[in-house]
């Protein structure tokens, strides 16, 4: 009995969710506790096959705080997804990779990061939502990367 044609229907599946590298240096305690450091926050998108179905798609955010040109913490992490793609047209696969997937796991290293900062001893730090069809499009070249707000006391 047939499924219908199911088996030619695109699917995309995210296998697995893991953090690939993470780091936090806390350079500036204690006394980094007690100023309100500048924030300078990065974020960069990597997708590579794996195979013919699975692609990696790697996440890196990046924070550096810093008082006075004096480094209070840094962090970095690079969240990662194994994603399964099946039937998906070529001109998709991209914008699928460094679109729709980084912005499924944002949440989830929003919060690891904002989990390390509040453990590191400094103040809750919020990163505002990114728009990831700007920066699929800075990174194209099509245009300027837009900055990306962060809130917070940290």
């Amino acid at each position: 009995m047939s499924s219908g044609g199911s088996e030619n229907q695109p699917n995309l599946q995210i296998m697995a969710q893991y953090i690939k590298d993470l780091s936090f240096e806390n350079p500036g305690a204690p006394q980094g506790f007690t100023t309100n450091p500048q924030m300078e926050f990065g974020v960069d998108l990597q997708a590579r096959a794996v195979s013919p179905e699975f692609h990696e798609v790697v996440l890196i955010m990046r924070v550096n705080a810093k008082s006075e040109d004096k480094a209070v913490f840094v962090l970095e992490l690079a969240y990662a997804a194994l994603v399964r793609m099946v039937n998906i047209p070529e001109e998709a696969a991209q914008t699928i990779l460094l679109i729709q997937t980084p912005t499924l796991l944002f949440p989830f290293a929003r919060r690891i990061v904002a989990d390390m900062v509040r453990d590191g001893g400094m103040p809750p730090l919020v990163i505002e939502p990114i728009d990831f069809v700007a920066l699929y499009q800075s990174k194209m070249g099509k245009a300027p990367t837009p900055p990306t707000p962060v809130a917070g006391n940290a």
